[in-house]
């Protein structure tokens, strides 16, 4: 199974046309979104372009994505919202935490994060495909390229839960990929022009480490 992985569209039409692109080229079986797929104000016109792609489009929330874009997005057949759920797609679990609370040198899930994060480990194993808005605190989440401004409740999530692999975006200069643990993490912005992640997994072998190509 291919995928093809991105964060922080926010509804702009260039981003949105390389998506477009990467798709055509790359030829992946689900389209992943972490987070920041619109803007404030206007989440209608992005998820309608990414549900003519004609693929799974597995997304969560990022900071400019609003509660009340869930419901302009269940409008869209090839649109799930991975919001403390899991879905399967060839056999390969995802699940999501949406949201994200930017606060000085970190972010959070939300004001009241807690019980969120407690729940969210029910539906995480060690196959499963996370995907967040923020990136872990200490990884990929350099803003500037020196202050740490990812997560520490994922951070802990992960430690507790060791699911295979995270994908994220949020912090748009620190793209790329590294290992926490056990845990593969992906931040997979396209805010400078970038493309994503592809990421292959094999489905005959699905233990098999995955390649992935950031384009």
């Amino acid at each position: 199974m291919r995928l093809y992985a991105v964060a922080d569209i926010h509804t702009k039409p260039d981003r949105i046309d390389r998506v477009r692109k990467g798709v055509a080229d790359y030829a992946p079986d689900v389209l992943v979104t972490a987070g920041d797929t619109g803007n404030y104000i206007n989440p209608g016109r992005v998820f309608g372009c990414l549900n003519e792609l004609g693929i799974p489009v597995l997304s969560v929330r990022g900071n400019t994505d609003r509660l009340w874009h869930e419901r302009v997005a269940r409008r869209y057949s090839n649109i799930v919202s991975l919001h403390m759920k899991e879905y399967k797609i060839k056999g390969f679990p995802f699940a999501g935490i949406s949201g994200t609370v930017p606060v000085p040198f970190r972010s959070r899930f939300s004001f009241f994060e807690t019980d969120m994060l407690k729940k969210a480990a029910e539906i995480i194993g060690p196959e499963t495909i996370l995907v967040v808005h923020p990136p872990p605190y200490g990884t990929l989440d350099r803003v500037a390229g020196r202050l740490s401004a990812g997560s520490k409740g994922l951070k802990r999530l992960i430690a507790g839960c060791r699911p295979r692999m995270v994908l994220c975006g949020h912090i748009h200069e620190d793209t790329g990929m590294a290992v926490v643990g056990d845990t593969l993490v992906i931040n997979c912005s396209i805010a400078d022009a970038q493309y994503g992640a592809i990421v292959d997994l094999d489905d005959r072998d699905p233990g098999r480490a995955p390649v992935v190509r950031m384009a």
